[in-house]
């Protein structure tokens, strides 16, 4: 290799960046390394990213492969278009669009309702969290999470995804209106929609319970006022906001 070509690659090598000092950096700031020819920022904005985008993914279409590739797709096209984004907004509301596009895309074209099977992939994560190991407390949790799915998979596309970015992605209304192209106005009146139909559909499906199923949801709802408050969970994400203060799903 001639002289000065070894002189810019020393130079070139000394320049890149540590893990550690990606590790450290801003969103934006990698956004710009990433624009600047340093491809390993962007494998940062991954780790730090992807969790979350898979599980908008998984809530929206209920299978674990699907939100996999809905994932991949997602990072690889906004890898693609990096220099599009203007930093307008922030990078994590304009990858949650890409994705949550891809995602309505794909239930789109699939043509067909999420079906709840005993193996939903949402239901099994949620009760390994939450569970606990304790074969009880995941035969009660089951019954609730059952319920609750339930009712987020019979909401209109719209009021899913502005639930499942606000209450299971934990968004500001502010930053689930920059995701949906839309005011905050109307994502708050979204969420009430939403509680509002929720609501309606655990009615329906409780309207006519037996003693049984009767008693196990109040004890239900008497454990959930005395356990102390925990990490967020599906629980506690859905069923926080959807029943009205001191209401019981038993009625």
């Amino acid at each position: 290799m001639p002289e000065h070509e070894q002189d810019l690659h020393a130079q070139d090598a000394e320049t890149r960046l540590t893990d550690a000092e990606l590790r450290g950096m801003e969103a934006s700031a990698l956004v710009e390394a990433v624009k600047r020819g340093e491809p390993q920022a962007f494998n940062q904005l991954v780790t730090r990213y992807r969790p979350r985008i898979f599980a908008l993914a998984l809530h929206l279409t209920g299978s674990r492969s699907t939100a996999d590739d809905i994932t991949q797709d997602a990072f690889l096209r906004a890898y693609k278009n990096i220099d599009r984004f203007e930093g307008r907004s922030e990078f994590f509301t304009w990858l949650y669009r890409i994705a949550l596009n891809r995602a309505l895309n794909v239930r789109r074209n699939s043509r067909r309702r999420i079906t709840m099977s005993l193996d939903d992939p949402r239901l099994t994560m949620a009760l390994e969290v939450d569970g606990g190991g304790d074969p009880r407390r995941t035969l009660e949790l089951r019954e609730t999470y059952t319920l609750l799915l339930r009712s987020f998979d019979a909401l209109t596309p719209l009021l899913r995804t502005t639930i499942a970015l606000t209450q299971l992605q934990g968004l500001s209304h502010k930053e689930a209106a920059v995701v949906l192209e839309t005011a905050e106005g109307t994502i708050a009146w979204r969420v009430h929609e939403a509680r509002r139909k929720m609501r309606e559909t655990m009615e329906k499906m409780l309207r006519d319970p037996t003693p049984t199923e009767r008693r196990k949801v109040a004890e239900q709802n008497r454990r959930r006022r005395e356990e102390p408050a925990e990490t967020r969970s599906l629980e506690d994400a859905l069923a926080g906001f959807v029943l009205p203060n001191g209401a019981e799903l038993a009625g």
